[in-house]
């Protein structure tokens, strides 16, 4: 059974104050053991748009669902359309200090892993291993028939040879990587189909409406169980997919930290919620710590 996408959440005013202070989140990196969890507030200093936060997409912009893409052709075409503009944008986004200070981090060993809920492969390109990629990859495309993977720039080289032409100016980018279009701008264009078996292809991307891998949230909660701690980093935590970890750490007894500036749907379960700008704080955080930041980070 799939879930009904759950697109906002409302603070509360009986939530918890946040603080300017990241002492507790010096305190947990320095003790180690520290597990990860990033959402789409960690790459909007690399351009990528967030859903929920000032300005975030959510206020003008309602995401595919997965009910929606596979029940309509129309809407895959639109899909594809807007998104093949929006990855040419998507694919040459860099990771910002955040990601670094995070990949620095996990190579001074104070980290026990990474969790993602953010498709763009930004933590990966900045040097972090073993990253667990929540709601999958922009990066890779899947066929709805055999399962066939197949790489998203070997597709967009398919897509512009289909399309020929295709220049319309979007009017913003996504955090999906969906660029903004009308009706008018994609009603010629033409998706392709799997090379395997002709079928239909999606991002290997959990789309709003369908569920996580079992096995993905089973290695994510065995990453929790096996954490002496819980740091979240640019997420609301308003979808379930990653609000589910936060209450399973706060309810072994496990620290949960979260570096947010607006409040969260974890802020209840939370030791802490510092609220300040994510890249500054966390690159004062490896300053503070004695860790060096990898300034050569590799483009995704």
């Amino acid at each position: 059974m799939r879930t009904r996408p759950t697109l906002s959440w409302t603070p509360t005013a009986d939530l918890p104050p946040g603080t300017t202070d990241p002492g507790p989140v010096a305190d947990a990196l320095r003790a180690g053991g520290v597990l990860v969890l990033s959402g789409a507030g960690m790459s909007t200093e690399s351009g990528i748009p967030d859903y929920r936060g000032e300005g975030g997409s959510l206020r003008r912009h309602t995401p595919m669902t997965y009910q929606e893409f596979t029940a309509s052709a129309r809407a895959r075409r639109r899909y594809w359309a807007r998104g093949h503009l929006g990855w040419r944008t998507f694919g040459r986004a860099a990771p910002n200090a955040g990601h670094r200070a995070v990949a620095a981090f996990g190579r001074a060993g104070m980290l026990s892993g990474v969790i993602t809920q953010n498709v763009d492969g930004l933590h990966q390109a900045a040097g972090s291993e073993g990253v667990v990629e929540l709601h999958g990859s922009l990066n890779r495309v899947i066929c709805l028939s055999c399962g066939a993977v197949g790489s998203r720039r070997e597709l967009a080289l398919r897509l512009e040879e289909a399309n020929a032409g295709f220049e319309p100016t979007p009017a913003a980018l996504n955090p999906d990587g969906d660029a903004d279009l009308t009706d008018d701008q994609v009603r010629d264009f033409r998706p392709v189909p799997c090379t395997v078996c002709g079928g239909i292809l999606k991002p290997d991307v959990v789309f709003f409406g369908e569920n996580v891998p079992a096995e993905r949230v089973g290695r994510c909660r065995d990453l929790v169980d096996g954490a002496a701690s819980l740091l979240v980093l640019g997420s609301s935590l308003t979808v379930m997919s990653g609000l589910r970890f936060v209450r399973q750490a706060a309810r072994a007894g496990k620290p949960v930290l979260i570096v947010n500036r607006d409040p969260t749907r974890g802020d209840r379960d939370a030791v802490a919620r510092v609220a300040l700008p994510l890249g500054t704080t966390l690159t004062a955080l490896a300053d503070g710590l004695g860790v060096s930041l990898d300034e050569r980070a590799a483009h995704p």
